[in-house]
């Protein structure tokens, strides 16, 4: 019997490093930098062909020397890990192509240069496994991944040094891919309790991390008015999921970490109702939610000596005769008032319960929240790059920093105090949607709720969703911001 969704996390290629090529596998991918300037195995090559045009070496680019020998060059550009990126997926689509078309896993064999340094090789290994990621709902079974790819460089020790940069980039990848996922699953079979349960499934077989599922009556009790509003209008009620990270050995000045992802599984916008035009991508809208929840299996599963706690507030933003309405005064956790004023505002009002809730109740010393919050951020910087707010330089760096390092794009947004005065309300304490900003004035909102501590607000609206491949990104759920948060963790054990 076919299961409504593909399996859930989706199974990636397998790249390993070795000392020497495999007998079996195909002809070897010899790379070349721009020019082309050919690395291990160019000078057994007839490149007379490269003369005319045909390959340049530009990063990505791909092609079959044309000897008869089926051995493929694989352009890196200038060598940055973006283009060793964008090499990676573009490799491993070929395969995926040749797989399907010949009906057996095709496997590949990479002659790396003696310099490749280890950012490189992460990068390359990241492009590997995430270029070839594909979500389908269909009723044929699903094309065959491609065979092993195989990392040759010649020296032993280096080896064993990049197979574990290698592995370290495989992991990174597998939280992107399972961010990517969640968010991509429909919502007729997402509901709030599917996403929790599966991430609670997910969570019981890492050891020492455990997993709490809320329901409307628990959040009911602890006056999570924000969540219930939201998910009111919804027969499938909403839940509240804590994952909660303890290391046996913690490092005594790392600090408690708590992260908190937006889980709304679907958003018609309510009452002030979305224009039908782009609203079958609103299954998407917990993709903070999944980034949330990837990072922390992944800092789990690697055991880092951080404590960590993620939080995911989970409800579906629909239309009825119970759903909230502008106007409403909606009590938080912790007894915050807000004035209601956009219904389609919904993802600030279950993340301002949630940060209540770390702040009450589980003494964080950081705090970053992530969610698909806003257009506006859309339109300020676009869809690959993520909008940051922050209240404390160090966190900012350390946010920029580890996105930097596995890939992904993070400009840092000012929280303006001239329009802090907008967020208050005549009828209540603070108001869901003043004027001004939007993206700062939602992050003005949100920090209402942080009780000064070190806070930052990751609005990931633009890069969330792709409508296009490009470079290790396909169409579809991003998986953006899991990897940032991995490396954050990871940050506070240096």
């Amino acid at each position: 019997m076919r299961t409504p969704v593909p399996t859930v996390p989706t199974p990636l290629v397998d790249v390993e490093v070795a000392t020497a090529p495999r007998r079996s596998a195909s002809p070897p991918v010899v790379l070349a930098s721009t020019g082309p300037v050919f690395g291990p195995g160019g000078d057994a090559l007839d490149t007379a062909w490269t003369e005319r045009g045909e390959f340049t070496g530009e990063a990505g680019e791909t092609t079959e020397v044309p000897d008869g020998s089926g051995t493929r060059v694989l352009g890196t550009g200038a060598g940055r890990p973006a283009d060793w990126r964008r090499a990676g997926a573009a490799l491993t689509r070929v395969l995926a192509e040749l797989s399907e078309k010949r009906s057996q896993r095709v496997t590949a064999d990479v002659l790396l240069p003696d310099d490749v340094d280890a950012a490189q090789v992460r990068a390359l290994v990241l492009g590997l496994l995430l270029g070839g990621y594909r979500f389908r709902v269909t009723a044929r079974d699903a094309p065959a991944l491609p065979g092993t790819v195989r990392l040759v460089v010649s020296d032993l020790g280096y080896a064993e040094v990049l197979a574990a940069e290698a592995a370290r980039a495989a992991e990174a990848a597998a939280a992107t891919a399972l961010a990517r996922d969640l968010a991509n699953t429909p919502s007729n079979v997402k509901d709030p309790q599917w996403l929790a349960a599966t991430a609670a499934k997910l969570a019981d077989r890492v050891p020492g991390l455990s997993a709490t599922v809320r329901d409307e009556k628990w959040l009911a009790s602890r006056g999570f008015g924000g969540v219930l509003a939201v998910g009111g209008g919804s027969e499938r009620p909403p839940r509240f999921l804590e994952l909660v990270w303890k290391p046996a050995q913690p490092r005594p000045e790392s600090p408690h970490v708590v992260l908190v992802g937006k889980g709304i599984t679907f958003d018609t916008g309510g009452i002030s109702i979305k224009p039908a035009d782009g609203m079958h991508l609103m299954r998407t809208d917990m993709a903070g939610g999944g980034a949330v929840i990837s990072a922390v299996l992944t800092v789990a599963r690697r055991a880092l000596p951080v404590r960590v706690t993620a939080l995911v507030p989970i409800a579906e933003n629909h239309v009825s005769g119970s759903a909230y309405r502008p106007g409403d005064v909606v009590r938080h956790h912790g007894g915050t008032t807000t004035e209601v004023t956009n219904t389609d505002a919904e993802g600030r009002m279950v993340l301002a319960d949630a940060l209540a809730y770390a702040v009450g109740d589980l003494a964080p010393d950081v705090l970053v929240d992530v969610a698909t919050l806003t257009g506006a951020m859309k339109v300020s910087l676009g869809l690959r790059t993520g909008g940051l707010f922050a209240t404390s330089d160090d966190l900012a760096e350390r946010i920029t920093s580890a996105g930097e390092h596995v890939g992904e794009a993070w400009w840092r947004m000012p929280l303006l105090d001239e329009h802090a005065d907008a967020v208050r309300s005549d009828v209540a304490d603070v108001r869901q949607c003043p004027p001004g900003p939007g993206g700062v004035t939602a992050a003005l909102f949100l920090r209402e709720f942080t009780a000064g501590l070190p806070w930052a607000h990751l609005d990931i609206a633009g890069p969330a969703r792709a409508t296009e491949d490009y470079d290790e990104v396909v169409e579809g759920a991003t998986g953006f911001a899991a990897r940032t948060l991995v490396t954050l963790v990871e940050t506070y054990t240096r």
